[in-house]
């Protein structure tokens, strides 16, 4: 059940940490979770001690804590990013091959992946603009995509030119259909639903606004 609309018009939008903050806090305890290349991994330093989240890293490793600093930095040490991090108790380390057998076989309750378009039925492109000059980079993501049981999106709800991010159909090349479940931005939250895109909470704009800059219809909760 989707829970009534928060309207936050006087708080935001939001800053990449608060992004980061609830995105952390609303993964449920105990899951087993990858955080996406780039902005994606931040959450891994918001993620209560107690929470029993279990990340996973596509270069192969379970338990992973937060980025390192200082004398933690171990340069064999590092996320899918090659951003330098801490173990947690118990971490394991693997083949990259049984790291992505993970991702496909299911065992992964959410992903959080960064994103170029989200369509309002849950299509993800993030892999690629299509652009000539542009420089292509899938990773996992496709084996995330399918494999999580949800995919979360971490992003700006409009490019540097202001033009939507979530749309009625992506127009870059997908990475997965029908894959996303959640996305988070930095001016509102919204579910993808089979009943169509809800939203959830809004930080330095209103529903009507939305309405406004967006050709997905909305659904308030």
């Amino acid at each position: 059940m989707t829970t009534a609309t928060i309207e936050q018009p006087d708080r935001g939008p939001l800053t990449r940490t608060e992004l980061a903050q609830q995105i952390a806090a609303d993964i449920p305890p105990g899951s087993y979770v990858n955080l996406g290349i780039g902005q994606p991994t931040t959450v891994a330093d918001h993620l209560a001690p107690d929470s029993g989240v279990v990340l996973h890293t596509e270069n192969g490793m379970l338990g992973m804590g937060r980025a390192a600093q200082g004398d933690e930095v171990d340069p064999d040490l590092v996320n899918a990013g090659k951003v330098p991090v801490t173990e947690t108790p118990g971490a394991a380390y693997f083949h990259h091959a049984d790291s992505f057998a993970m991702m496909r076989g299911g065992h992964l309750d959410v992903c959080v992946l960064g994103a170029f378009q989200v369509s309002g039925t849950g299509d993800l492109a993030n892999w690629h603009t299509g652009e000539p000059d542009a420089i292509p980079a899938v990773g996992g993501a496709m084996d995330l995509a399918i494999g999580a049981k949800d995919v979360f999106v971490m992003m700006t709800l409009f490019d540097k030119q202001g033009r939507a991010k979530l749309v009625p159909s992506c127009t870059y090349p997908l990475t997965g259909v029908g894959c996303v479940s959640r996305v988070y931005t930095d001016v509102a939250t919204f579910d993808l639903t089979p009943d169509g895109v809800v939203v959830t909470a809004t930080f330095g704009t209103t529903v009507e606004e939305l309405r406004s800059r967006l050709d997905v219809p909305l659904l308030a909760g």
